[in-house]
């Protein structure tokens, strides 16, 4: 090396010391060692910067040194990079190693420095000094964790040691993990960092030695107990593909699990000098008591020597677990017993078991327990509800998640406040339990709701029970946020006078009454209170009875009070419908007031498109005549009424069991009108008339589409497809389109002649659509796609696939809803059926074989060649496997779309070759295990596709055997479809003779 190319190569050094220098202040884990690093290097740029200057005479062992130090430069720089990418929970995990890397790094530098042979270049004697002071100091430095590291890492050695499965000690351990290591505590940043760090894990372990890897796996194991790790509904799948693998009976402990001494199944096996195996505690009072032989072998024993006995202890442990398991799986029927005993003592025994150890508590949540037990609450056995309330409070005390699992049980938290109105001792669980359920911020919101249970805390909190008074006050101030003075008003009852005077108070004293009822912002609480104080009597006695100043404002009030969706059932329930369509009806009220109470009417109708399926239905408009009177107002009102009638009858036909109002609506000529509203300016009225028709077009075409869709209408949607900007109101439109009857060609024709499958085709590839209507969007376009891709007309299919529909149609498979899968497969198998027609022949060469180029390859399915645009080849497109993949989903639409365009592979001539391209998709399966859907139609499609695939001897014995019980079953159990489908296919299978009955 020539004197410039060293001289290069110093500057270089300092350069890479100065980028690993800076490099090092990124780095979030062992900050203060690579701090200590980084300042030995930047000592070291002062005299490599002195060597730079002189005149340096070339020498090998001077070019080797120099050299050497280099490649320890560039391995320091190495290490900072890679501490600074990777994942910060690896680190942490690993920062030992890290430790002493750093470490071995300072020393490799300082033994490359001092091989610099210093003595034959000219520096002074201050710089040798220097760098043998460095070199020096480098060797002797010492790198170790930090103590709240080591400390936290020792508690994951201890709980990996002692197989601790608790999952507090988990959530403690992710916690102060993401602290040490600077990341959120909040469980979806824990969970991503969690979920990075594990697949760091899987990458390292490509690379690792095998120790590394299983200290990994333990690290993992242990902190997988964590809440923030899993979702709740990732644990419950594990829990029971656990649980269903046991079986259903508890099991004997073998013989090798009982200690000799206590006759006991042990909990702490060690294993004495004679190996002999004892419990813990009973061999060490045997020592204890003065003994020095074993007590099976009376061989003398070591007393110092007791070796755990690892792998007995984790059978027991393994074996107690399962018993446990089984045994609170078991349990549940005998809560539903009519023996309170019984009842008594299954509650006593789960108690037990949660209070146990928290794996017992998070077993009985995964059983659904919650449920049963909130149900417990309404018997009238005191005891009962003790032990339950008791026990919930246990149980919520885990986590957030079991927390709002009690809140979401129907009328959990009613039943737990109506126990705060009995005795002491049970309002003490009350409370204690609301208290404990308090902490999650959205079952706060559940509590503060609850009739009457801010006034039983305030009367708890005067109570001579000091921990119940204490847990009261605690709570109410939980509850202080969803209003800063709800607290304050039940104490004082502040709208008990308020209604006092709205019924017998002077008429000036009765308006400013109304008027805070009108104006104030109201939280739900108190809506309901008000309620509970009978409000809405006197407010409709003076809708009625009032002067017009008193009617206005009497509405608004009841508008205010309707925004809640329960008092609006209640309204509909006492009477307030017909007086609030007498003023909408009166042409000579104001406008103010018809708006207002057309907006009253619309939140009572929202209120009964939420009404649950138990509740007892609430009906808003009972008979036809109001129905028709009310929409014929669509046509005579001002645009802002329109709207609100338009959206109520929207939010009228949402519920399940409103397909009737639908009908009476298309009866009334609705359809007519809402096609004129589409093209009318008002953007806000054409919305909504837009989602009004898309809901009347759901129920299919009982003529009233066809009779009114014209082709101005289908150019208006499409219109407003195109130039709309509210994904909404598109969302409708294509829903339309969707719905519109599928085998009026003339429909289509026009759609096309609009231009519609460009249009509606670029909301199948546009990513930029990800609003709220995303899915529903995605959805109704694939649907109205379909009508381009029906096999009676070839032409429309060739212009879908020259759109290149076929391959987004494929994607969508794996990606879209249930409905879109269904969609798409629908289109697929259309397109499948033109593909045996479309599919060119392979063309036959002539001559010697030698001089021929090669034979085309054909397609495997249709035997000729194949392309997506020109046969629309289900093969061609990669099809079949996204297929085959939903015929598992639980979709019964999703499943028989996809069996259908899978049964065209296999159709006609195509049986060969098409069950042996089903079955390298691995189809067969998944299609047997159809066989037991609880959809007879695809019970049927399945064994039309059985029925042809087991003509051929190949699949009938490699799939046979599978196929017999679900088909016996169905000869026994299926409709009169199914049963001789199912014998036939048994015949095929040499089960049944073909004379059999069941034919």
């Amino acid at each position: 090396m020539d004197i410039f190319a060293l001289a290069e190569l110093l500057d270089r050094i300092i350069e890479t010391i100065a980028e690993t220098a800076e490099a090092a202040k990124d780095v979030l884990v062992e900050k203060e060692g690579f701090a200590k690093l980084s300042s030995f290097l930047e000592k070291v740029v002062p005299i490599l910067k002195e060597l730079t200057k002189k005149n340096i005479s070339n020498s090998e062992s001077l070019n080797n040194a120099i050299e050497n130090f280099d490649r320890e430069v560039k391995a320091a720089k190495q290490l900072v990079l890679e501490c600074r990418k990777r994942n910060k929970v690896y680190l942490f995990l690993n920062c030992r190693r890290v430790v002493k890397r750093l470490e071995q790094t300072t020393r490799e530098i300082s033994r490359a420095l001092s091989f610099i042979p210093l003595a034959s270049l000219d520096l002074s004697s201050s710089i040798n000094e220097d760098i043998s002071n460095l070199c020096d100091n480098m060797q002797r430095a010492e790198f170790k964790a930090a103590v709240a590291e080591e400390e936290i890492l020792e508690k994951i050695e201890l709980g990996i040691l002692e197989r601790n499965v608790d999952r507090t000690y988990a959530n403690n351990l992710m916690v102060l993990i993401a602290e040490a290591v600077g990341i959120s505590t909040e469980r979806s940043a824990l969970k991503k960092e969690f979920e990075d760090f594990k697949r760091e894990i899987e990458d390292t372990q490509v690379r690792k030695d095998q120790a590394e890897a299983i200290q990994m796996d333990q690290i993992v194991a242990l902190l997988e107990r964590a809440d923030a790790t899993s979702s709740p509904r990732e644990k419950e799948m594990k829990y029971f593909t656990k649980r269903k693998s046991l079986g259903n009976q508890p099991l004997e402990p073998l013989q090798s699990f009982y200690c000799p001494i206590t006759r006991d199944v042990m909990v702490d096996p060690v294993e004495t000098s004679s190996g002999q195996t004892f419990e813990r505690d009973a061999i060490q009072k045997w020592f204890a008591d003065g003994n020095t032989i074993c007590p099976l072998t009376m061989i003398p024993l070591d007393t110092a020597i007791l070796r755990p006995n690892k792998t007995l202890r984790q059978s027991i442990e393994e074996w107690r677990d399962r018993n446990i398991m089984i045994t609170i799986a078991s349990m549940k029927p005998k809560l539903h017993s009519d023996d309170e005993q019984e009842i008594l003592h299954s509650l006593e025994q789960l108690q037990d078991l949660c209070m146990e150890r928290d794996l017992h508590r998070e077993w009985v949540t995964l059983e659904n327990y919650i449920p049963i037990l909130i149900g417990l609450l309404s018997t009238k056995n005191r005891e009962i509800r003790n032990h339950v309330l008791d026990i919930l409070c246990i149980l919520a005390k885990d986590s957030d998640d079991t927390k709002e699992r009690i809140a979401e049980v129907e009328n959990a938290i009613e039943a737990i406040v109506r126990s705060l109105a009995r005795r002491i001792s049970e309002s003490k669980l009350a409370v204690a339990l609301l208290l404990e359920l308090s902490k999650s911020n959205m079952v706060r919101n559940y509590i503060g709701k609850v009739q009457g249970c801010i006034l039983l805390l305030v009367t708890m909190s005067t109570s001579d029970d000091t921990q119940a008074a204490k847990d009261a006050k605690e709570l109410l101030e939980n509850l202080s946020f969803l209003d800063e003075n709800v607290v304050q008003m039940a104490k004082a009852n502040y709208f008990r006078p308020l209604l006092e005077r709205l019924s017998s108070g002077p008429e000036d004293v009765k308006m400013i009454m109304l008027t805070t009822l009108a104006e104030m912002e109201l939280s739900d609480h108190n809506k309901l209170t008000l309620f509970e104080n009978g409000v809405l009597k006197p407010l409709l006695h003076l809708v009625t009875n009032g002067n017009e100043e008193m009617k206005r404002v009497s509405v608004k009030a009841i508008q205010n009070l309707s925004t809640l969706p329960r008092n609006a059932l209640q309204m509909i329930q006492e009477g307030a419908v017909g007086p609030l369509l007498d003023l909408l009806y009166r042409h000579n009220a104001s406008m103010i007031l018809r708006e207002q109470v057309a907006s009253t009417i619309m939140n009572l109708a929202i209120s009964t498109a939420k009404q649950e399926a138990k509740q007892t239905e609430v009906t808003l408009l009972e008979y036809d005549e109001d129905i028709f009177k009310l929409f014929s107002l669509v046509n005579l009102t001002a645009p802002t009424i329109q709207q609100k009638i338009l959206r109520t009858f929207h939010a009228m036909c949402q519920h399940p069991s409103t397909i009737d109002i639908r009908s009476k609506l298309r009866q009334c000529s609705a359809i007519q009108m809402l096609v004129q509203f589409c093209e009318v300016d008002d953007i806000a009225l054409r919305a909504n008339a837009l989602k009004l028709f898309f809901c009347l077009t759901e129920d299919g075409d009982d003529g009233s589409l066809s009779e009114y869709v014209d082709q101005r209408c289908i150019g208006t949607l499409i219109r407003i497809i195109r130039d709309c900007h509210d994904e909404e109101e598109i969302t409708a439109a294509l829903g339309i389109i969707s719905n519109l009857p599928m085998k009026n060609i003339q429909i289509t024709q026009w759609l096309l002649d609009a231009e519609a499958l460009p249009v509606i085709f670029r909301f199948l590839t546009n990513g930029k659509f990800n609003g709220s209507y995303k899915n529903d969007l995605i959805e109704n376009a694939v649907g109205a796609t379909c009508r381009f891709t029906v096999s009676t007309n070839l032409e429309w299919q060739k212009r879908a696939a020259e759109a290149g529909i076929i391959p987004v149609l494929v994607q969508l498979l794996s990606s879209g809803t249930a409905l879109t899968k269904q969609h798409a497969a629908t289109s697929l198998a259309q397109f499948s059926e033109s593909s045996v027609r479309l599919s060119r022949p392979i063309k036959r060469h002539r001559g010697l074989w030698c001089c021929s180029p090669p034979p085309e390859v054909g397609c495997p399915v249709h035997m000729g060649i194949c392309t997506v645009e020109l046969s629309f080849c289900l093969v061609e497109a990669g099809a079949v496997q996204p297929l085959v993949t939903i015929l598992g989903e639980s979709d019964f639409g999703a499943s028989k779309a996809s069996l259908q365009a899978l049964l065209t592979l296999i159709d006609g001539e195509r049986l060969q070759s098409g069950s042996k391209v089903l079955a390298e998709a691995n189809a067969i399966p998944p299609i047997i295990k159809l066989l037991g859907s609880p959809s007879t139609e695809l019970q049927e499609r399945a064994l039309l596709a059985l029925e042809r695939i087991f003509r051929l001897i190949e699949f009938k014995q490699k799939y046979g055997a599978s196929a017999q019980m679900p088909l016996v079953d169905l000869t026994q159990r299926g409709n009169s479809t199914t049963k001789p489908l199912a014998a036939r296919i048994l015949a095929h299978l040499n089960v049944l003779h073909e004379s059999s009955s069941y034919f």
